[in-house]
């Protein structure tokens, strides 16, 4: 590990040039060696856990003295539990059917030519990301798993705790004889490589896959060169319907609210029909504001509950990630789902509602990546959906939507088998 003053240029070059390299062999490794590396990577952060804890309490004591959020402290943490949840997540991988070579679609022509749709690696794909250490583990074994070469970049503050992980991910891939350059690291904080990652290495690179906060995701929209798989930011809405059990309703908003206030999936948003609002809102509030959530609202909300503050424009548009909330009472489930149309960031929403009629309505009309009915927002997770993990949550509309796992890490060629045809 460095993070001394480096060639950029020089350096990230040799990342992208050996990245380039090992991926073409990593296209031609087994299931079997590839998931063999997986578990081999499980076995060395179990046996690496004090050394990464120790790495991740640097970084804690850092962070602490820069005066980051709790939110934000509590994505940077490591503990014992979290540490096995990420080995633990290496092997719900390694269970998971290879997304390489999957036979999308087959058909015959007329001519008796047979046409395949295979599923192939990306290539070299970069992760840019924060606070989070375990992504390190996440995205490289997914990488793993899907066939391609990876360069990861994480944040400044995670510097230490991402480097003891990605460590344990090289030993799984060396004690398998696999080029270990298929995982590799920025050994730097210099925001110039970011930079440089994103405008200079098309030739080497794929696709890049951002995973942080809005400035982050913006940054690296606005300066790649190359394709980006990535959302802004994760303005989550929960609607209350006027046909919504009160108690789903309660626990529900509690859940996707406060479980973890700094993920994307947390709820950030609370629209309640105005049929119901006196009825529904002051037990939800009372929820929220015991379990310490601060809850900014519209001129009926603030009318309803005592100590709920006076919303603004802006509340509508703010990924708070932390335990604020704004709820909005709203005439109908037409006003909701345009409400969330001019506010959302088409990451996850969710209607509590017992008719289903109304439920079906919303989850055919609001277009989000991820669309609930009687369910937390923070099932936005690739873990939840089966899917073992996943880098992040697209919102996009190009190649992938929603969790972004093994298999979403794929394209295709197509492969055509004759027996002599040639073209009139």
């Amino acid at each position: 590990m460095t993070d001394e003053a480096i060639d950029i240029e020089r350096e990230m070059t040799a990342l992208g040039v050996a990245a380039r390299s090992a991926s073409a062999e990593l296209a031609m490794c087994s299931t079997e060696l590839r998931n063999s590396a997986l578990r081999s990577a499980a076995m060395a952060l179990r046996s690496s856990t004090q050394e990464i804890l120790d790495a991740n309490q640097t970084d804690m004591l850092a962070a602490k003295t820069r005066g980051l959020s709790p939110a934000m402290l509590d994505r940077l943490m490591l503990d014992d539990e979290r540490i096995e949840a990420m080995a633990s997540g290496l092997e719900s991988i390694i269970e998971l059917p290879d997304p390489v070579g999957r036979i999308l679609a087959e058909w015959d022509r007329p001519n008796g030519l047979n046409i395949q749709r295979v599923a192939v690696p990306l290539g070299v794909i970069g992760i840019i990301y924060e606070s989070r250490p375990n992504v390190t583990a996440d995205a490289a074994a997914l990488c793993l798993k899907s066939g391609n070469a990876v360069i990861l970049r994480g944040g400044s503050e995670s510097f230490n705790s991402s480097y003891a992980i990605y460590e344990c991910m090289r030993e799984g891939l060396e004690s398998t004889g696999i080029d270990a350059n298929c995982i590799q690291m920025v050994p730097t904080r210099d925001r110039a490589a970011v930079g440089f990652l994103l405008s200079s290495m098309a030739e080497w690179v794929d696709v890049v896959v951002p995973r942080g906060g809005k400035n982050l995701i913006k940054r690296v929209q606005d300066e790649a060169r190359i394709p980006v798989i990535g959302h802004l930011e994760g303005i989550c809405h929960v609607y209350l319907h006027a046909s919504a059990d009160p108690s789903i309703a309660r626990d529900v908003v509690l859940n996707a609210k406060m479980r973890r206030t700094g993920i994307c999936g947390a709820a950030e948003t609370v629209l309640v029909d105005a049929d119901v609002a006196e009825q529904l809102l002051p037990d939800v509030a009372r929820a929220l504001m015991e379990a310490g959530c601060e809850i900014r609202g519209d001129d009926k909300v603030t009318a309803l509950v005592e100590d709920a503050i006076p919303a603004t424009e802006e509340d509508w548009s703010t990924e708070y990630l932390d335990a604020i909330v704004s709820i909005k009472v709203v005439e109908n489930i037409e006003a909701a789902i345009a409400h969330i149309a001019t506010y959302g960031s088409g990451h996850t929403e969710s209607i509590i509602a017992s008719d289903p009629a109304a439920a079906e309505k919303f989850l055919r009309c609001v277009d989000s990546a991820i669309v609930l009915h009687n369910a937390s927002t923070q099932f936005a997770d690739g873990g939840e959906f089966g899917m073992g993990a996943e880098i992040g949550i697209a919102t996009g509309r190009v190649h992938a939507r929603g969790p972004v796992g093994a298999e979403q890490l794929t394209s295709y060629k197509y492969v055509v088998r004759g027996t002599g045809q040639v073209r009139p």
